[in-house]
């Protein structure tokens, strides 16, 4: 496939979002940002109570996007061989026949991921970072692109456990999905009324292919940064370790995870360079589940997201332009 210039990276970008639009209602912000996480590269974790569309909105996904798309339901006996796969003996052959369990498909649904004990939950580790699953001393690569869109309840529901530290930073973005307002509310309700069945989403056109996604994040990793963005973008993180409310703030991946996730806003938008204003809207999303608040800020009630919002008031905007276009080659006609 040939280089996508940031044009035609924006226009298939409105595309996807215009067909997950179809079913997916009142949640712009966590389409949004399923996407930018997908084309950084990355992986996302989609936090929120039951019935709000975080199933819905990665099926949708993998509909448009033409992903080979597995979706594991998590619970408290599922073990890392249910993941990953096993090898069992093969009695004509004689000899020990790997099964690939669901890791091995483009788009990875793990729902409810909190439900299951952490020895589970670190099956993804490898997969997730190397792209890779190791069984019986084998590594065997993984399809790609390969992202995993996790879901969970919230921490304090019934039947959960929190995710290790290591298992959050592998993560991107953590998005968090809030009730939807009154007529977003009426008009689901609505699309139900008129027979929408959300387990069918046959109405829904693949508008993409796996090998153009992979195609956009090539495109997204060429977006120029400017030297003055990537010093805003590791103020950030590096500030999150020296904030008094945080006791453990965010690793350097942050920082490169902010600088991926805005290169691909703004090739969103069609730009081959990253301005501030393309960092702070992913700052919150890269952030708020690699900080661990001190015990006394949680008493007092302060949140993630609030300290990141100081944050961001705090550390000062560089007043990036766009980057030089190199001078144009000497006129050796004219003798130059």
């Amino acid at each position: 496939m040939a280089r996508m210039t940031p044009d035609q990276f924006e226009a298939t970008f409105n595309r996807i979002r215009a067909q997950m639009a179809k079913v997916v209602v009142g949640q712009e912000d966590l389409v949004f940002g399923l996407l930018v996480a997908a084309l950084s590269g990355g992986h996302v974790l989609i936090e929120g109570a039951p019935g709000l569309g975080k199933t819905l909105v990665a099926r949708s996904f993998a509909r448009v996007s033409g992903a080979r798309f597995k979706r594991l339901q998590f619970t408290p006996d599922l073990m890392p061989s249910d993941v990953t796969g096993s090898s069992v003996l093969d009695r004509e052959k004689g000899a020990f026949t790997f099964i690939p369990g669901p890791i091995f498909c483009q788009l990875l649904l793990a729902d409810e991921i909190n439900r299951a004990p952490a020895k589970t939950q670190s099956a993804l580790l490898e997969a997730m970072q190397d792209h890779q699953v190791t069984v019986d001393g084998v590594s065997r690569p993984l399809p790609a692109p390969f992202v995993v869109v996790a879901t969970q309840n919230p921490v304090e529901s019934q039947g959960t456990y929190p995710l290790p530290e290591a298992q959050l930073d592998r993560f991107l973005m953590k998005l968090t999905v809030l009730d939807p307002p009154r007529d977003v509310e009426q008009r689901i309700v609505k699309n139900h009324a008129t027979g929408f069945d959300p387990t069918d989403l046959t109405a829904l056109e693949a508008v993409t292919s796996p090998e153009e996604l992979l195609a956009m994040q090539g495109a997204a990793q060429r977006v120029r940064v400017d030297d003055s963005i990537v010093e805003y973008v590791v103020e950030l993180a590096r500030k999150t370790r020296e904030d008094r409310a945080i006791e453990l703030g965010a690793s350097p991946r942050a920082s490169i995870a902010m600088m991926k996730a805005a290169q691909v806003v703004a090739a969103s938008e069609g730009r081959d360079f990253v301005t501030p204003d393309d960092v702070k809207p992913v700052a919150k999303p890269v952030l708020r589940h690699r900080v661990m608040l001190h015990p006394d800020a949680e008493l007092q009630g302060i949140t993630a997201d609030e300290r990141i919002d100081d944050l961001l008031r705090a550390v000062p905007v560089p007043r990036a332009a766009k980057p030089s276009v190199p001078p144009p080659a000497p006129n050796r006609e004219a003798g130059a």
